[in-house]
């Protein structure tokens, strides 16, 4: 074995400090609970920001498809029946969704909100998986004619529920010898709906298709078509192929293209957090390495009876490399484990937090989303507990290498 019985024997004993030796014995608990407290804060963040990448991705993709085509201002797609049809054959297409979208001024009562109008046909609606159980509670059926699903924040808002009208007035009227009269027609609000997305919740109304088209004046055409891989990893080829099939007469884009500043500022703070944080793990390293010493100060005495009675210099090294093991592998293992109980149950701990202070702690407004999500990457995991091991071991090399030159003539001089 690497280590023999004998050296892990005393490892053990210097490890259970006695009464003049408290002071070691805090420096070395300081060590411990550092380096768990620096592994389990390490694994939470990366796991909050893993899972606020992941949540914030699928509610964009579970609304938008994959890559979206614009009509030119003025210029609606007419035949975007025959563009539906050609596109959707292409390899990889899941489907395509035709749809009008635009922004107006919502009205009820005394309140009025800026909102964006989708207007979209039932079927397709109920195509994405994240709407189909936004809108479970909501009867689909009275989806038609003029009525509107409004976002579950935006009615909170307004104080709108299903059954009460709201006026939508676009700006975009129409034009009489006295100017431009603004478009106003009320609708029936049929339903609300929550995707757990702030800026869905509070900004979006979904609208019948054919009722979209004679409100914006567009009748048989659209604005938007929205596309839907079945596989994201071809992105690229499809986008070219779309290009390459509909011309220069339409703005062609992706959805990395729309949210790059947005998931690129994600990954920087990802990176810089993981950084800060490593360093949490290598301060405590830093304890180690002082209890270490000041333990082997403490064992000049016993080091030097050792060494008389015929231990080498190894196997004194041994014993104090096992001590400093000791702390990090615990602590690193410790941590690990409060870390990923901290990650499953971190929604009921933001819960129980905000009863105790009374305040809001995870606003939506702020980090778009209704709940703190985690998502544990075990490949991260074990990076981080190879890092803290590796700087723990790292730690106990000086003060097992002094342990060892220590010189058994000085220590027993004055005996």
């Amino acid at each position: 074995m690497l280590f023999s019985k004998f050296e892990r024997f005393v490892a053990k004993r210097y490890l259970r400090a006695k009464r003049k030796e408290g002071f070691i014995s805090v420096i070395t608990g300081f060590a411990f609970t550092g380096i768990a407290l620096g592994v389990a804060t390490l694994i939470i963040v990366m796991s909050v920001m893993n899972g606020f990448r992941q949540e914030l991705l699928s509610r964009i993709l579970g609304l938008n498809g994959h890559i979206g085509i614009m009509s030119p201002v003025g210029y609606p797609f007419n035949n975007y029946k025959t563009a539906v049809k050609e596109i959707g054959e292409f390899e990889h297409v899941k489907f395509v969704i035709p749809m009008i979208e635009n922004q107006l001024l919502v009205s009820a009562g005394k309140a009025a909100e800026g909102a964006m109008v989708r207007g979209i046909e039932r079927q397709d609606l109920l195509r994405r998986p994240v709407l189909k159980t936004a809108l479970s509670l909501v009867n689909m059926e009275e989806f038609e004619g003029n009525s509107v699903i409004v976002g579950s924040r935006l009615a909170n808002k307004m104080g709108i529920v299903p059954g009460d009208e709201i006026t939508l007035i676009s700006p975009n009227g129409k034009v009489t010898a006295f100017g431009t009269v603004p478009r106003m027609k009320s609708y029936k609000v049929a339903g609300t709906f929550e995707v757990g997305m702030f800026e869905y919740d509070a900004n979006y109304i979904f609208m019948p298709l054919d009722t979209a088209q004679t409100y914006f004046g567009m009748k048989g055409a659209v604005s938007h078509i929205d596309v839907t891989l079945d596989d994201e990893n071809m992105l690229r080829p499809v986008r070219r192929a779309i290009e390459e099939s509909i011309g220069g007469g339409a703005y062609v884009f992706d959805w990395k293209q729309t949210n790059a500043a947005f998931f690129n500022a994600i990954d920087v703070e990802r990176n810089v957090m993981f950084l800060i944080l490593t360093m949490i793990i290598l301060v405590a390293a830093f304890n180690i390495i002082t209890g270490l010493i000041m333990l082997v100060k403490d064992k000049g005495r016993d080091i030097a009876v050792l060494r008389t009675m015929g231990a080498g210099k190894g196997s004194i090294m041994r014993i104090f490399f096992l001590d400093g093991a000791f702390i990090g592998v615990v602590g690193t293992i410790l941590g690990v484990i409060l870390g990923l109980l901290v990650c499953y149950n971190i929604e009921t701990i933001r819960q129980f937090l905000e009863g105790l202070s009374g305040r809001e702690l995870f606003s939506a407004e702020i980090y778009f989303l209704s709940k703190l999500p985690a998502k544990v990457d075990v490949t991260e995991v074990a990076v981080v507990a190879l890092i803290s091991l590796l700087l723990s071991f790292l730690a106990t090399l000086y003060p097992a290498y002094r342990a060892a030159k220590f010189d058994p003539v000085e220590a027993l001089r004055y005996e």
